[in-house]
């Protein structure tokens, strides 16, 4: 049953609005040539993804944050990574049919994304996004990440929409859990970063899509 009260649609960015898997992976793999490792197939990366760069040390290095070398590395993998941050990224299939249908409807639409916002601004300038939408609420931009409800309040502030009014579509189970302390409807994107140990059932999202422009049905056509 489709809610009529839903007038605003905010996206999680890795995994959900932007395939950028292939930018972060390729960032892992110079990495771990550069100490003598192997490349990592992306089918392997894929699924961490969303983890961002803690998730992928520990695919590629086995190593938590607190081992000693931890902070180094990362800051390396960081610095690789913003070099190519929008070298092989794109939208995924059905992103943009979205939001010009949004758009055409005066429909609002935002981001809520747990990467830090010095990476998150050029990322979404390179590929066209930033002036889109005056809501791009990231990692760092308030006191607390997802699964923090804090980010997706902000959001909501800037839009100047109540949370129960907006749909949070994401890829991940931090997005899920965000969005239910906000009082959000949730959206989990099936066609994102999901791995096969994911119980995505246990969520308890909302809804669920396999295709970006599915979050559509959500609002009057």
């Amino acid at each position: 049953m489709v809610k009529p009260n839903y007038q605003a649609v905010l996206y999680d960015l890795d995994g959900t609005f932007l395939d950028t898997a292939l930018d972060l992976g390729g960032a892992l793999n110079q990495l771990l040539g550069e100490h003598g490792q192997a490349p990592l197939a992306m089918e392997k990366i894929r699924p961490v993804a969303s983890h961002g760069a803690r998730g992928l040390l520990a695919l590629g290095f086995d190593m938590a944050p607190d081992h000693a070398n931890y902070e180094s590395l990362r800051q390396r993998y960081l610095d690789i990574y913003a070099a190519r941050i929008s070298l092989d990224t794109i939208a995924f299939d059905g992103i943009n049919e979205s939001l010009t249908y949004l758009d055409n409807h005066q429909i609002p639409w935002g981001i809520v994304t747990n990467k830090p916002a010095f990476l998150t601004q050029p990322l979404m300038e390179k590929l066209g996004y930033w002036q889109q939408t005056p809501c791009i609420v990231s990692g760092d931009t308030t006191a607390k990440a997802k699964p923090s409800p804090l980010p997706l309040y902000h959001a909501c502030e800037l839009l100047n929409i109540a949370p129960k009014h907006c749909l949070y579509v994401g890829d991940a189970q931090r997005d899920i859990e965000a969005g239910k302390n906000a009082g959000m409807d949730t959206v989990l994107a099936c066609y994102g970063y999901i791995s096969e140990d994911d119980d995505i059932d246990g969520w308890n999202a909302t809804y669920h899509i396999q295709h970006a422009s599915e979050v559509l049905q959500f609002f009057p056509r």
